[in-house]
């Protein structure tokens, strides 16, 4: 979402990085620039002149300019203001810890896409939380609203509140809480109904569902896509309703990013949640300091190591780690690691969320190397033999003439999959030379994505995927410069 604008500062941060020194004239050039590309990825006006003024008034002073590496400076300056821009250093999460039932009201405009936030809500305080939730649609003007909503539930393992037929928004409500008191919830979410435009009568039946309710949550779920106009529909709601939080959806799609930056601003209220697909576990919380990573291009490894947390079945992970004691990795652990990939997002967003990484998902851009990769790669893996995937060296040209065959590639492909298997392999052997996993569990901690993925950062890694469509060869990690929560958080097991 944030590429346009993270391009757009990275050349303008690489100019002022090249210099030795900087006068006051190059620093107020370069915000000018900064400026301009704010203004560019729709931040609102008054957010983008507050943003610059900060920065420009920080940056010019003594402390920056007679600095050994003034560019760097600027840099964390700019990366300072923009975490207090999104919000500071402290994540807002909800507030679970109220009397039973706690009520969290979802409000937005028709098409944000509160009825799947809902869900997905439902569905992180059930498994995140372990409170016990009920839904409840309050839409009675959108056809099949109500009964989305169940589906959703069903979807989820949430309750939904039986739909009866003709019933309206505020006795919904009413029959909703008496439902959650009576069922022991500890949790009850409200879906309210959008308009296609903010008008009295959706502000009146918003304030009145308020009023019956008493939320303790009121959570405003604004669309990413919808840019600078995203920002007036939340100046209209936060006007009219409590607002206590802001949900953005579609934070994976292609807009500019301009919502996300000027929201907090023009609400005053904390971005909580931010939708990035489609699924029902694609919501996480927002965290500004990570986002203000990512548009810098510093990575957010942090929120990397959680998705895998996520994605990586713990007993996996500990197979291939004896494995990888011994220095053995066959095509099967191969297979294993690109399947993995593909459930963390493929290669342009591991490559987005990794520290310097930024040139080298250009790079599979400009090569036309996309997600389709690793598929083309599993199914050369799949075409072969139990026998030949065990013993890779097996393979001759006659058996890659059969398996090119069978998957629909090349023989080159072929021999590119091997060749990544070799500098895997390979990797393996050092690390067992090393002293097996004793290193990188001081840094990654027992079954974490360094067991998981040994490749990801190391010599065959992303590295070893560049046969297909460029080189993309990842950093290595040194434990000493990692920030002291991921260190904690990677040794936490």
């Amino acid at each position: 979402m944030f590429d346009n604008l993270s391009d757009r500062l990275g050349g303008v941060f690489d100019r002022l990085r090249g210099r030795g020194a900087l006068s006051e004239q190059d620093v107020r050039d370069a915000m000018r620039e900064v400026r301009v590309a704010l203004l560019e990825a729709d931040v609102a006006l008054p957010v983008a002149r507050r943003f610059i003024d900060a920065v420009t008034e920080r940056a010019i002073g003594q402390d920056v300019l007679r600095s050994v590496t003034p560019g760097q400076q600027v840099v964390k300056i700019v990366n300072d203001e923009l975490v207090d821009m999104l919000g500071g250093t402290e994540v807002e999460g909800l507030k679970l810890d109220a009397r039973p039932p706690v009520v969290i009201m979802m409000v937005g405009l028709q098409g944000s896409g509160k009825t799947t936030t809902t869900a997905k809500l439902a569905k992180l305080i059930r498994e995140k939380h372990g409170k016990k939730a009920m839904m409840a649609s309050l839409d009675v003007n959108r056809p099949a609203a109500q009964e989305q909503l169940k589906v959703l539930g069903e979807q989820v393992d949430v309750a939904t509140l039986p739909i009866v037929a003709g019933q309206q928004p505020v006795d919904i409500a009413r029959r909703a809480m008496e439902s959650a008191r009576l069922q022991a919830f500890d949790v009850l979410l409200l879906d309210t109904a959008g308009r296609l435009h903010v008008d009295e009568a959706l502000m009146a039946e918003m304030k009145a569902v308020a009023g019956v309710s008493a939320p303790t949550e009121v959570l405003l779920v604004v669309d990413s896509l919808t840019g600078q106009d995203a920002v007036n529909v939340a100046q209209s709601f936060s006007g009219e309703v409590p607002l206590t939080g802001v949900v953005l959806t579609r934070m994976d799609g292609d807009a500019r990013g301009g919502a996300a930056l000027s929201m907090r601003h023009v609400t005053g209220k904390p971005i909580k949640f931010a939708g990035t697909g489609e699924k029902l576990d694609a919501i996480e919380a927002f965290d500004p300091k990570r986002v203000a990573g990512r548009i810098l291009g510093m990575g957010d490894v942090v929120s990397l190591v959680e998705k895998a947390a996520q994605t990586i079945k713990e007993e996996d992970a500990e197979a291939l780690a004896k494995r990888m004691a011994k220095g053995q990795f066959d095509l099967n652990d191969l297979r294993t690691q690109l399947r993995q990939m593909q459930q963390m997002g493929g290669l342009g967003m591991l490559a987005g969320m990794l520290p310097g990484m930024k040139k080298a998902k250009a790079a599979l851009a400009a090569s036309d190397m996309d997600d389709k990769v690793l598929l083309h790669m599993d199914a050369i893996i799949g075409s072969m033999t139990a026998k030949e995937r065990a013993r890779p060296e097996l393979m001759n040209a006659k058996r890659k003439k059969r398996v090119a065959a069978g998957s629909g590639t090349q023989v080159q492909d072929v021999n590119k999959v091997l060749k990544m298997h070799q500098e895997m392999s390979r990797a393996m052997k050092q690390i067992k030379k090393m002293g097996g996993l004793k290193g990188l569990g001081a840094l990654f901690g027992k079954g974490g994505m360094g067991a998981a993925m040994p490749g990801l950062g190391g010599p065959g890694g992303m590295g070893g995927m560049g046969g297909f469509g460029g080189s993309a060869g990842g950093p290595s990690v040194d434990p000493n410069t990692l920030p002291p929560d991921l260190r904690d958080l990677l040794n936490k097991k």
